[in-house]
């Protein structure tokens, strides 16, 4: 017994003896005695709690929890990379934190502490609360990629171990995932936070509450929208293929807001896009497809056009998917007709020649799919493409005849329709007809002007 009472007072200054703090970035060489010998204690005391049982007794609590946050609680230095549109995660080194040496053992130490066999989340409780995880989530900012990993370390042994605590550590994701969408757009901790909440949600009970719901299409959803989508997409993309294989219904609200905030003018994020819609495709049940399939094949048709040869190629590997193919199979009548435009067009004036290989594949795959329906878009297909080209024959003779009229008659600035009525040509633009005709004029009086310049 007093063996063990002196292990334990032991214990306890040494876990004092290192909330001493050093200073590693104005002067890295002062102390060097001193930073060794801690060091050497916080090493000691991982190999302690490691290799021995009933070490953690209930006066030990409040020293690590206290030796943790001395050590770790601390206000970030302002971020060495720009913030906004001029941040790019890629190409910014990040600043690594000087008292990595020492800061490495003590996670590594408390990680040791959680994982014990010996740790009573009861007794813990009083210590480790709503403020110790509120102030372990403001760390997830760190622009150290080492230190980020031991916070979602630690943050999962927290909320695994502690059920009080679940529900504030979520609400508190949350808030941080709000503020990152609506207000900052810059946190360094998003893809760690996504790989806790892709486990999270992993666990997730069913049926599904309606606050896990609200969580994915307020939240998840819109993080899509946010410039540096390319740092936690992969994770991004797991949490939401987590939720769909847990409740097929939220399939269409899911493909519709990424259909909403799919990229316009980023050619890397489209394939993003185009990524998560396959692994959303590859869980996706087929009652589920059918709801979605138009507007979505609308989109792959307008991908498979993109002069990106990326994009392009991206969307027609989807042709390469056994199950989509299945999917496509069974509803190629209303699948087909969107495809085939895009898909023909784009085989003869698609600049890239391996776009043209593949999309003789997935024609060739629609051909054997249905012949008749092939067939049937084929001649539809050209139908379009004569009927547009008498539409263009009869606008550039229309026009013909204006240039005719004026030069004819300068004071004329009206022109006969093929009807035979007096009124002004209608020309096929976006705009509404009492523009055009005010255009028309416009053009007609200027070729009059300049007929009566030359006389």
């Amino acid at each position: 017994t007093n063996i063990f009472v002196h292990q334990e007072k032991l214990f306890v200054q040494k876990l004092r003896q290192c909330c001493v703090l050093f200073d590693f970035l104005c002067d890295p060489l002062s102390d060097l005695k001193w930073k060794e010998v801690k060091r050497a204690a916080l090493s000691e005391m991982v190999e302690y709690i490691n290799h021995n049982r009933s070490v953690i007794t209930e006066p030990i609590y409040p020293e690590v929890v206290h030796m943790f946050a001395v050590n770790m609680f601390r206000a970030l230095p302002p971020s060495s990379n720009p913030t906004g549109a001029e941040f790019d995660p890629e190409e910014d080194e990040p600043t690594l934190e000087a008292a990595w040496p020492h800061l490495q053992l003590v996670y590594e130490f408390f990680l040791r502490f959680l994982e014990s066999p010996d740790f009573q989340p009861n007794i813990a409780k009083k210590y480790i609360d709503q403020k110790f995880v509120m102030q372990l989530l403001e760390l997830f900012d760190s622009e150290d990629p080492r230190e980020r990993d031991f916070l979602k370390t630690t943050l999962h042994r927290i909320y695994g171990k502690f059920l009080g605590l679940r529900a504030y550590i979520r609400k508190q994701i949350n808030n941080i995932f709000y503020r990152f969408i609506y207000e900052t757009e810059h946190h360094n901790g998003i893809a760690e936070l996504l790989e806790i909440l892709g486990s999270i949600i992993n666990g997730f009970a069913l049926p599904l509450k309606e606050e896990h719901k609200i969580f994915l299409l307020k939240v998840l959803l819109p993080l899509h929208k946010v410039k540096s989508l390319s740092v936690y997409h992969p994770q991004l993309a797991y949490c939401v293929v987590q939720f769909l294989e847990k409740d097929s219904t939220l399939t269409e609200p899911v493909v519709m807001a990424l259909l909403k905030y799919w990229p316009k003018t980023h050619s890397p994020k489209e394939v993003m896009f185009l990524n998560e819609l396959e692994e959303i495709l590859d869980v996706i049940e087929p009652s589920e497809f059918v709801k979605v399939m138009e507007p979505l094949f609308r989109q792959l048709a307008k991908c498979v056009s993109s002069p990106h040869f990326q994009v392009a190629e991206r969307a027609l590997y989807y042709w390469n998917n056994e199950y989509i193919m299945s999917l496509i199979s069974d509803n190629a009548a209303r699948i087909l007709p969107i495809m085939f435009p895009a898909l023909y067009r784009n085989s003869k004036s698609h600049w890239n020649k391996t776009i043209h290989g593949l999309i003789y594949n997935a024609l060739k795959l629609f051909m054997e799919m249905n012949q008749k329906l092939f067939d049937d878009c084929t001649q539809q297909f050209r139908a379009e493409k004569n009927k547009e080209k008498a539409k263009l024959k009869e606008r550039e003779e229309a026009w013909m005849k204006i240039e005719s009229l004026a030069r004819s008659n300068p004071q004329y600035v009206m022109c006969v329709d093929p009807s035979g009525l007096n009124s002004p040509v209608e020309m096929e633009t976006d705009g509404p007809f009492i523009e055009d005709v005010q255009m028309l004029k416009k053009t007609v009086q200027a070729r009059a002007i300049q007929v009566i310049q030359r006389t």
